[in-house]
């Protein structure tokens, strides 16, 4: 038997910390998710790994210290709405439920979105909203959004993203060719947005009307 509760503490030690991931709140949450129950059961006792896991349908978990470090680039303080494109698992979402006052999320695979709901219900993350659609195009009946997290990589940052970003709202995501992404966060000020780029990053393609073709 595997010692779950060890396991998330010290990848929150070695992986996150060791690492420069400082927001208190971002840590508490990584300490609070069951990382086994998002993953296939023969996957379970590789959860705490530093990497990134299969989750089907072509699909990965994200490895910790990504999730980490784009939520943490979001400086969420628990009022936020917060809109996910690429529910996968659930398990980045249930760490934005962890942080943020709403939590809506976009999956373009109904079988992985049917999946991610029970997994979400059954930890308790009831309020979560997931959505069947094509995350490229965001969804513009829930704007405007304080935080946009996108969990595949872009060939450049989708306009409809941006513009359902809220006045001061962040939006992160990782832009480049398939086999290697950076991440870049994009801060709205009024009608001007300002754009970095941070550390490199590889995620399967976000696929979409304004993103890669299917």
């Amino acid at each position: 038997m595997h010692d779950f509760d060890l396991l998330r503490a010290s990848m929150v030690t070695s992986q996150l910390v060791s690492r420069g991931i400082s927001d208190r709140r971002v840590l508490e949450a990584m300490a609070r998710v069951p990382r086994e129950a998002f993953v296939p059961p023969a996957e379970a006792a590789h959860a705490y790994e530093d990497r990134a896991l299969p989750i089907g349908e072509g699909q990965t978990i994200s490895q910790p210290y990504m999730v980490a470090t784009m939520t943490q680039a979001l400086g969420l303080s628990g009022s936020e709405r917060v809109l996910e494109i690429g529910t996968g698992s659930g398990y980045q979402t249930a760490v934005l439920a962890e942080l943020a006052r709403d939590v809506i999320s976009i999956e373009r695979r109904p079988a992985l979105a049917a999946a991610a709901v029970d997994r979400l219900r059954g930890l308790g993350y009831a309020d979560v909203q997931v959505i069947v659609g094509d995350g490229s195009l965001g969804h513009e009946a829930g704007a405007a959004y304080d935080a946009i997290l996108v969990t595949a990589g872009a060939p450049r940052v989708p306009e409809p993203l941006k513009r359902q970003l809220a006045d001061g709202g962040r939006l992160v995501v990782p832009v480049g060719p398939p086999d290697g992404q950076t991440v870049h966060i994009v801060l709205r000020q009024a009608d001007r947005f300002v754009e970095v780029a941070r550390e490199g990053c590889v995620f399967v393609p976000l696929v979409g009307a304004e993103a890669w073709p299917e």
